[in-house]
């Protein structure tokens, strides 16, 4: 071997040596936990979650993180130069199954050259007996109000950082790509809206895809915001005429609102579509509906209508508040009881969206925002617990100072995903947090990525965030050839809803002159 040669290789390896060897003698506790970005501390995860990558956001040139079991001292350590931090996936299901109902518990060291070793205060993440579900769809959507150039529904693996696409708007001639629904949890009985040139409602059973149109006359407008009843049979809509208002005002410079929204059920089996029609005298706005778990009670936010059906002012729209309520549903007649008020949050000045009953019936986690009925676009929107037992309800404590809204349980009911844009304000998130009772929440924690930079670079929201029990067997090709097909048009239940609004007022429904809601 040439001289030069040797001493290049000599050079060389003691270069490697010096960056990877630590004077573990000489330790400088700095007495503090290490700040952490995505920050992770103190969280409860899943004992079948994704690697918890993060990046270290403290000085140095080389950096050591060990992350060890609580319960049988099984140890992964990982080193960085740049401060980010991935855990090998094979190591880290190890880690965490055999850490059920204990902690994880990790130790982050930093240093500039290997001689002088800063060790800072060890964190932990408590691991929960409780998986969570195996995947999670949703749709990828840039942030605003008028582009829809690109729209995905994609699905992610929550026990790894895979992700396929389930429908692709690129490959559909750019149609809008709108709200998705699945029947309890099952990757395999799903339905997707899309509009435009290739405008339906997309039905997928056992791996087939048909496509409907729910719409009858006598709705308003399409059918919006599904809910599919437990049973599979049915599937709940509101039919909304969504408008949207731009406002010369600091920080509310767009609200977006209904003229008119009506509470409908689709039949799959017989193609029917069902108004759920009131028998309070007084016109409401109804949308969000949500089923219970048994299917007994069709639960759903509502406003008494007092616009003219054409706009609405800013001040309007402020005056706008939503109640929860809820009817009970026979589903072998197919028929409505009596309404019910479930949460008055008029009566405390606020306005109530997104319904969510937990899977045991128990609870109800609801989106409170100050007015209207889209969410999304109040900065004050927080998440809310309601005890459908006792009547008691909370602010939860998962909330930051920013946008919390869509929000829905997992098959287990322990753990909660729900869309905040608390990152940036401007872009939603999933964000994940662990049910334990009335009284225990935990620490919110963020959809963990491969590159744990990932989100701060990411432009597209993640837009209605739903936990699947499995992979969907289908590709957005299979959307794409059946998009010519045209959509099997429903029929409706009760003849009368065949008329369209304006020749209905004609029929005979009547009522005395001053009668009261049966509310009142």
């Amino acid at each position: 071997m040439k001289p030069y040669r040797f001493i290049l290789i000599i050079g060389a390896l003691s270069l490697i040596i010096s960056c990877n060897t630590w004077n573990d003698n000489n330790i400088l506790k700095e007495g503090r936990k290490p700040v952490i970005e995505p920050d992770y501390t103190g969280v409860t995860i899943p004992p079948n979650i994704a690697p918890m990558n993060f990046k270290i956001m403290e000085e140095g040139k080389n950096f050591r993180v060990t992350a060890t079991s609580g319960t049988n001292g099984y140890k992964i350590e990982t080193k960085s130069t740049d401060g980010i931090i991935q855990f090998p996936e094979k190591s880290w299901r190890k880690l965490i199954r055999d850490c059920k109902d204990n902690k994880v518990i990790f130790q982050i060291y930093s240093s500039d050259d290997g001689k002088t070793i800063k060790q800072y205060e060890p964190f932990f993440m408590n691991v929960s007996v409780e998986p969570i579900d195996p995947y999670l769809a949703y749709r990828l959507i840039h942030p605003g109000y008028y582009n829809w150039s690109t729209i995905r529904i994609m699905q992610r693996s929550l026990e790894s950082f895979k992700e396929y696409p389930v429908v692709d708007n690129r490959i559909l001639d750019m149609n809008c790509i709108n709200c998705h629904s699945f029947n309890q949890y099952n990757p395999g009985k799903f339905m997707v809206h899309i509009r435009g040139s290739h405008g339906a409602t997309y039905f997928v059973v056992d791996g087939k895809i048909t496509k409907k149109d729910p719409k009858i006359d006598a709705m308003p407008g399409g059918a919006t915001y599904p809910a599919w009843h437990p049973g599979g049979k049915f599937i709940a809509y509101s039919s909304n005429q969504v408008r949207q208002g731009f406002y010369a005002k600091s920080g509310k410079t767009i609200e977006v609102f209904d003229l008119v929204s009506t509470m409908i059920v689709y039949d799959l089996e017989n193609n029917e579509t069902v108004l759920a029609k009131e028998r309070d005298t007084i016109r409401y706005l109804q949308t969000f509906p949500f089923w219970s778990p048994d299917g007994h009670y069709l639960y759903y936010c509502r406003v008494r209508q007092t616009g003219a059906e054409t706009t609405m002012t800013l001040e309007e729209i402020q005056a706008t508040r939503y109640d929860i309520v809820r009817v009970a549903f026979d589903a072998e007649s197919v028929t409505f009881g009596e309404t019910e008020m479930v949460f008055n949050a008029s009566g405390i000045g606020k306005s109530a969206s997104f319904p969510r009953v937990s899977p045991d019936g128990r609870y109800l986690v609801f989106t409170l925002a100050d007015y209207g009925t889209f969410p999304i676009w109040h900065q004050e929107a927080d998440l809310y617990l309601l005890d459908l037992q006792s009547g008691a309800s909370k602010k939860m404590d998962l909330n930051s100072s920013d946008n919390e809204s869509y929000h829905t349980w997992s098959s287990n009911g322990k753990w909660l995903v729900f869309s905040s844009k608390r990152t940036d304000g401007r872009s939603t998130r999933p964000f994940f947090a662990y049910f334990g009772s009335w009284d225990s929440t935990g620490k919110p924690f963020i959809l963990p990525q491969k590159d744990p930079t990932f989100h701060d670079r990411m432009m597209e929201s993640y837009n209605i965030p739903e936990f699947i029990s499995g992979r969907i067997r289908l590709s957005p090709h299979d959307f794409a050839a059946v998009a010519g097909d045209d959509p099997l048009k429903a029929k409706p239940k009760d003849p009368l809803d065949s008329l369209k609004r304006w020749e209905m007022q004609k029929v005979n429904i009547k009522r005395n002159p001053g009668e009261k809601s049966i509310h009142e």
